[in-house]
């Protein structure tokens, strides 16, 4: 188990290249050695080397060719007009903290190998001459890339084709670019985990999304952050796909653009959909293909997602399906679903138990202030709201166009939408904030009460609050003033 030291300022590959003192100037030298299971090639911090790294050996699973970096400084940085890294046949690789930058290829390919892990390494403005993923693996067994970052590079952040066992692990990527570009493009490949990463298309130059992740066999697809780009995840074919606890948002440059969609490159079968939090795009999950085609969609669960601010349903199914929209939250504005009605009258995707919120804030909120959150008194007309553990009971003041409490309306003490002059209140809603917690209210008259824990004096016994506001109502400049009191029962609340 032999390490080797490069450094391209100081080294000579005249030298042994076993010290630090010794080093190699070039990866070409280091290329001409015939590595071993357990050997590494570390490069000196602030070296820059304008030249492709070969790597021709495997290690063993039990002792991998490591290749990194040693000293102080900035990572040492590959600039090349191929590939940054390229390997056929290798196995059992490790490679970690280094920079990649100005490549004309791919700033890693791999091809045909097996058990490479990547970790901590900076990739930058590759693809220079052609389009290529700024990491590449074909037909190969075992990958892991993580914690990594990739940027303003040309063509895919990642490309994946047929490889068993993917792992993508809490990298960054901003600004794949290219007319067929994703941040993340995984074909025909299975065993995959993509998991914790911030992908961000925003500012990328081109019409594609996020993922895509196509005809893929037992993938997960979880906790990651997914902005920007013509839609969040495709996965048009596949089997056994989980998508789950994501935050998709940003995706709205085409009226097509979608969180999620499937069914329209293949067999779809066996997908959950769960826990995401859909928001600012399109449609939330499509489930669609083309016009003819046979593709079976079978199996298919949306649920325990939050979808807004949606310019379209959160759920559309335009094509045969089977499966079910369930337990998800809605918030007011934001259209549930969009079936066809041949696929309703088949009753073959079946949607219940979903509900209506009048901001996503509180679904999302932490377990306490989910508590909080009120409903309709059922029997006290006295009372405008009701919970186990909170009443809000005191309403001051005349009744005007301008109030939010309209007390002479047929539904006496119930709140409801007026006017701000011409305006009425806008999609978010107004919020009032109060010492303890917050009350919001949405342009449909729900509204719900937020509680700060934290902000309690104690966990016992009661506390009030008055919430004071004032309405300028613009036709005829009249200002109004009212005030809500919350009494709110910590007892059982916090215990």
């Amino acid at each position: 188990m032999t390490v080797y030291y490069v450094n391209s300022a100081t080294g000579s590959d005249r030298n042994g290249g076993t010290g630090q003192n010794s080093a190699f100037a070039t990866l070409s030298k280091v290329e001409s050695l015939k590595l071993k299971p357990g050997d590494s090639v570390l490069l000196a911090k602030g070296s820059v080397f304008n030249e492709q790294f070969d790597i021709k050996y495997s290690g063993s699973e039990s002792a991998p060719i490591k290749i990194g970096s040693y000293g102080t400084g900035a990572a040492p940085v590959i600039h090349s007009s191929g590939d940054g890294i390229h390997s056929l046949y290798a196995s059992n690789i490790v490679i970690e903290n280094l920079k990649i930058s100005n490549i004309g290829g791919s700033g890693i390919y791999g091809g045909s190998v097996t058990n490479w892990t990547v970790r901590d390494v900076e990739i930058a403005k590759t693809g220079l001459s052609e389009n290529a993923g700024a990491v590449t693996f074909r037909s190969s067994k075992n990958v892991t890339v993580e914690d990594s970052k990739i940027s303003g590079v040309k063509g895919d952040g990642f490309w994946i084709e047929k490889v068993n066992g993917v792992k993508i692990l809490n990298n960054t990527v901003t600004s794949a670019n290219g007319s067929t570009a994703d941040a993340v493009q995984v074909n025909d490949s299975s065993n995959i985990l993509i998991k914790g990463n911030h992908l961000d298309q925003t500012d990328a130059s081109t019409p594609k999304g996020v993922i895509a992740l196509v005809r893929a066999t037992n993938a997960v697809v979880e906790d990651n952050v997914l902005t920007g780009g013509g839609f969040g995840i495709s996965a048009p074919a596949g089997k056994n796909v989980a998508i789950r606890d994501n935050d998709i948002s940003g995706y709205h440059g085409y009226s097509w653009s979608f969180a999620v969609g499937l069914g329209d490159q293949g067999n779809a079968r066996d997908y959950d959909i769960s826990g995401n939090h859909i928001h600012d795009g399109a449609w939330g999950v499509a489930v669609s293909g083309p016009s003819g085609a046979s593709y079976t969609r079978t199996n298919i669960k949306v649920h325990d997602n939050v979808f807004d601010d949606l310019s379209q349903a959160a759920l559309k199914v335009d094509r045969p399906a089977s499966g079910s929209f369930y337990n998800n939250t809605i918030e007011t504005g934001t259209k549930a679903t969009s079936i066809s009605p041949a696929i309703a009258d088949a009753h073959t995707f079946t949607v219940n138990g979903n509900h209506t919120v009048a901001n996503v804030e509180t679904a999302l909120a932490s377990p306490v202030a989910k508590t909080a959150a009120v409903t309709e008194a059922p029997a006290d007309p006295a009372v405008v709201a009701v919970h186990d553990n909170l009443k809000i009971f005191t309403d001051t003041g005349d009744a005007h166009r301008g109030n939010l409490l309209e007390n002479d309306s047929s539904d006496n003490d119930t709140l409801v939408l007026r006017r701000f002059g011409d305006e009425t209140v806008g999609k978010h809603g107004l919020t009032l904030t109060g010492e303890y917690g917050d009350i919001h209210v949405d342009r449909e008259g729900n509204y719900a009460y937020t509680l700060d824990e934290t902000k309690l004096p104690g966990h016992s016994g009661h506390v009030s609050e008055s919430f004071s506001y004032g309405i300028n109502d613009g036709s005829s400049h009249h200002s109004d003033g009212d005030t809500l009191t919350v009494f709110i029962h910590l007892d059982g609340l916090l215990s």
